[in-house]
C-alpha cells in the first residue's frame, strides 16, 4: 500500500484567455484526481486569477497541513500568484501546464505552457529549488510516488539493532545528519532486544508451522526451526512496542553466539509479512526499503552486487539469506540451511523471481547525500549456492555500473525491487536535494 500524502492543488488563470474552457477542464481533473489512493486532496476548487484570490488560497492549504503543492496554469496568469503560494506554503511544487486547446479565431486560447515557463524562472530566480513541471493531461503519478517517499521518511522512526557489523565502516551514519537531510529519528537498541520479547506457546506453535509450511526444514533442527519462529514473534513486538518503521541489524558476529541462531531466515519471513528489515546494521539501507515500500514497490529488500560476469554482461545480485520468502522463483527449493557461524548461520536459501527489478540506495559520503539508482532484469538460472540471490542482466553494461559503484565510493549494499521506479527514485532525489548517481 502506498504512503498516504496530503496534496493541495490550484488552478491559476486570467480573464484575458479562455479562462472558462480553463476551468471545465481544471473540474474533470478534480474528478479524476479524486480516483488516486491514499491521497487527501485539498482543492481550491474556484480558479485563482487575483493577487487576494492567490492570498486566500495560500493560507487554506496551508492549514491543511499538505506535504505538497500542484500548481496548475490553466491559462497564463499573473506572475504575483505562485510565488504568494510558495511563499506560504513552502512545500515541494508541481508546476502544471495543460495540453494547448484548439485555435478559436486565430487566438491562442490558454497559453498554458507560458505560465508554467513563468512560474518556473520566477521560482529559480528566487533561489526556489523544490519545483517540477509536465506539460500533460494528465498528473505526474511518479511526482505524487516521490512525494509518498519524502513523506515516509520526514515521519520515518528507524531502530538500530546494535551497531554496523564488525568492519563495515562505510555503512555508518551519524544520527543527526540523517534527520537533517531526511527527517528520520534512529534510536539505538540492544541486540537482545530483538529476541527478548515473551511469545505464547499458541503464537510459536503456529509460528513454527509457519515456518516449515514456507521451507524445506529437512537441513536443520528442530530446535532452530523453533528459534526462528520465536524470533519473528519476538521481532514483531519489538518493533511493534517501540513504534519502528524499520530496523537494522547487526546479524554478526553476536547474534548467533547469543541467540543461537542469525536471524537470516526470521528476517526473510519478517519482510515477506511487509516489515522493513536490513542486515549488518545498515540504517541507509533500512531507509532505502522503507522510501521504496512509501511509493507502492512491494517486499523491497537488501541486496549485495556480489560477483559479475564481464564477458556475458550480468551481475549476481545475492546476500546471505533474508530476502522476502515470497519472492521465490517457484522453482528451486526453498529451503533453510546453517552454512555460517559454526552451524549456526540460519538462512533462508533460494532463487528469486525473474522480471523487471530497480536497484536503489540512499548513501552519505564526504558531506553529501546521493541517489543510486540502476534498472535491469532478472533472469532465471538454477539453485547453485546458498543464500537468496537473482541473475541480472542490467540496462547498461555491467562493467559500467561496477565502475561508477566503485568510484563513486556506493556502499556495497543496495535496495532491490521488482518493476521500474527508476523515475520514481529520481524525482524522490529531485525533492531531497540528494544527488544523483546512475
Amino acid at each position: 500500500m502506498k504512503h498516504n500524502v496530503k496534496i493541495g492543488v490550484v488552478c491559476l488563470a486570467r480573464k484575458t484567455f479562455d479562462y472558462n474552457a480553463a476551468f471545465e477542464i481544471y473540474k474533470g481533473k478534480m474528478e479524476d484526481l479524486k480516483k488516486i489512493e491514499n491521497v487527501e486532496w485539498c482543492f481550491i476548487e474556484d480558479l485563482v486569477i487575483e493577487i487576494e484570490d492567490a492570498k486566500n488560497a495560500a493560507q487554506r492549504i496551508s492549514s491543511f497541513g499538505v506535504d505538497g503543492l500542484v500548481i496548475i496554469s490553466g491559462t497564463f496568469h499573473l506572475g504575483h500568484l505562485a510565488l504568494i503560494l510558495n511563499k506560504e506554503i513552502r512545500k515541494p511544487i508541481l508546476l502544471w501546464a495543460f495540453n494547448e486547446l484548439p485555435y478559436n479565431g486565430g487566438k491562442i486560447r490558454l497559453n498554458s505552457v507560458c505560465g508554467v515557463n513563468l512560474n518556473a524562472s520566477n521560482l529559480y530566480k528566487s533561489g526556489c529549488d523544490n519545483f517540477m513541471c509536465i506539460v500533460s493531461d494528465t498528473i505526474d503519478s511518479k511526482w505524487i510516488d516521490a512525494l509518498r517517499m519524502k513523506k515516509s521518511l520526514e515521519s520515518a522512526h528507524i531502530g538500530l539493532v546494535g551497531y554496523n557489523a564488525h568492519g563495515f565502516f562505510n555503512l555508518g551514519t551519524e544520527p543527526l545528519s540523517t534527520y537533517k537531510n531526511t527527517g528520520v529519528l534512529v534510536d539505538h537498541y540492544e541486540i537482545a532486544d530483538m529476541y527478548s520479547n515473551k511469545v505464547g506457546k499458541e503464537e510459536l506453535e503456529g509460528a513454527i508451522e509457519n515456518v516449515k509450511n514456507i521451507f524445506d526444514c529437512s537441513c536443520v533442527t528442530e530446535e532452530q526451526v523453533k528459534k526462528v519462529a520465536y524470533l519473528v514473534e519476538s521481532a514483531k513486538k519489538f518493533m511493534s512496542n517501540n513504534s519502528l518503521d524499520a530496523i537494522a541489524v547487526r546479524c554478526w558476529p553476536e547474534f548467533a553466539a547469543t541467540y543461537g541462531i542469525s536471524p537470516c531466515a526470521a528476517m526473510s519471513i519478517l519482510q515477506d509479512m511487509g516489515y522493513i528489515t536490513a542486515c549488518e546494521g545498515d540504517v541507509e539501507a533500512a531507509l532505502s526499503m522503507y522510501a521504496i515500500k512509501a511509493a507502492g514497490g512491494d517486499k523491497p529488500f537488501l541486496a549485495d552486487l556480489s560477483q559479475v560476469n564481464l564477458e556475458e554482461d550480468y551481475a549476481l545480485m545475492w546476500h546471505c539469506g533474508v530476502a522476502p520468502a515470497g519472492l521465490w522463483d517457484g522453482k528451486s527449493v526453498r529451503s533453510l540451511d546453517t552454512y555460517f557461524a559454526g552451524g549456526k548461520g540460519v538462512t533462508a536459501d533460494f532463487v528469486m523471481k525473474s522480471g523487471e527489478i530497480t536497484i536503489m540506495r540512499i548513501d552519505s559520503a564526504r558531506g553529501k547525500t546521493r541517489v543510486f539508482v540502476e534498472k535491469g532484469q532478472a533472469i532465471p538460472m538454477e539453485k547453485e549456492l546458498k543464500g537468496t540471490y537473482a541473475k541480472v542482466k542490467f540496462d547498461k553494461h555491467i562493467k559500467d555500473i561496477l565502475n561508477t559503484v566503485t568510484s563513486k565510493g556506493i556502499a556495497h549494499h543496495v535496495a532491490m525491487v521488482y518493476g521500474d521506479y527508476v523515475d520514481v527514485f529520481k524525482k524522490f532525489a529531485n525533492l531531497q536535494g540528494f544527488e544523483v548517481i546512475e
